[in-house]
């Protein structure tokens, strides 16, 4: 399994194309934890499209570790999401 930050589609980082979205959705009205949540369920379908696209995923370890993958897309653009507006409002 590829590393978060080595996840590519057709050279776009997949974590920035999660960002990408939850941002798009906040202009569309989204907002407080909504937000959050949005992150994670889009970086689980991501992920696991991801991961499918790799290799098809049979068995339940491989779906799991799919998952387990999505979940940590959405984590960790979760957390870039929230260190970015930390920096904005301290500035």
């Amino acid at each position: 399994m590829e590393m978060i930050s080595e996840s590519m589609i057709n050279g776009i980082p997949l974590v920035l194309v999660v960002l990408g979205l939850v941002e798009w959705s906040k202009r569309l009205g989204v907002s407080g934890k909504a937000l959050q949540i949005l992150s994670m369920l889009v970086g689980v379908v991501l992920g696991v499209l991801y991961q499918f696209s790799q290799q098809p995923l049979e068995g339940f370890s491989v779906w799991f570790g799919a998952v387990v993958y999505g979940l940590a897309l959405g984590l960790v653009a979760s957390g870039i999401y929230d260190a970015v507006r930390s920096a904005v409002n301290r500035g």
